[in-house]
This record gives structure tokens, sequence and C-alpha cells, in this order.
């Protein structure tokens, strides 16, 4: 596992938990595919609370000193996604997170339980 990914899905993981994000799930593609090491994904009950999520996310990672190579769909807010290079952000609503079902379709990753980025420095 790399140690970047890592630290960078932790500080995802606590700026969306910041933000009251819904069923915050995390995928480790690193063996699946070359695009990225981890999917996040989150829910948001509404467009201001997706956008709240996504802000929180690209400022603390900027912080941190992670810079985002692309946002998709933050003015619909209904997915958006935030890609960080090694880590891949997706933020939806209730209703495109049910139509595409991303834990399903990744579902050859490893789903990565919350509580091992707990406590880790």
């Amino acid at each position: 596992m790399n140690q970047q990914s890592f630290e960078m899905a932790k500080i995802v993981i606590a700026a969306l938990e910041d933000k009251k994000a819904e069923d915050i799930k995390v995928i480790d593609i690193s063996e699946v595919t070359v695009i990225a090491d981890y999917f996040i994904i989150a829910g948001g009950s509404n467009r201001s609370q997706i956008q709240a999520l996504c802000d929180n996310v690209e400022e603390k990672m900027g912080h941190a000193g992670y810079f985002i190579k692309q946002v998709e769909g933050y003015d619909t807010a209904n997915w958006v996604l935030l890609d960080f290079k090694d880590v891949i952000v997706h933020i939806f609503d209730r209703e495109n997170r049910l139509l595409y079902d991303l834990e399903r379709i990744w579902g050859d990753g490893r789903q990565v339980d919350l509580k091992t980025f707990e406590g880790q420095e």
C-alpha cells in the first residue's frame, strides 16, 4: 500500500466526516487498475451540502500539499468527482449514488474499513 495515498485518503475521510457526509466508503483499487489507489465514495443530502463537502475536501487537501487535478460535476452537484491523482473522490446525491452504484461496479477492489484510517500518524 502506498503510504502517501493512505495519508491522502485519511485527510479526505476526515474532511468528509467534518461536514457530515453520508455513508462514506473506501475502495482500494490499487490491485485492479492503475488510475488510482483509492476511490472514496460519499453522499450528501442536497446540492449545498455536496458542494460544502467538495470545498472542504479541496481545502484540507490543499493545506496538506495535495492539489486537485480535476473536478467534474460541481455546478450540478448530483455526482461530483474530485481527482487527486492517487485518490479519487466521488460525492453523490442519494438518487445518483443508487443509480451508478460504484461500489458494485468496482467490486473487484477491496473495501477498506474506515477504522483503518483512524489514529494512524
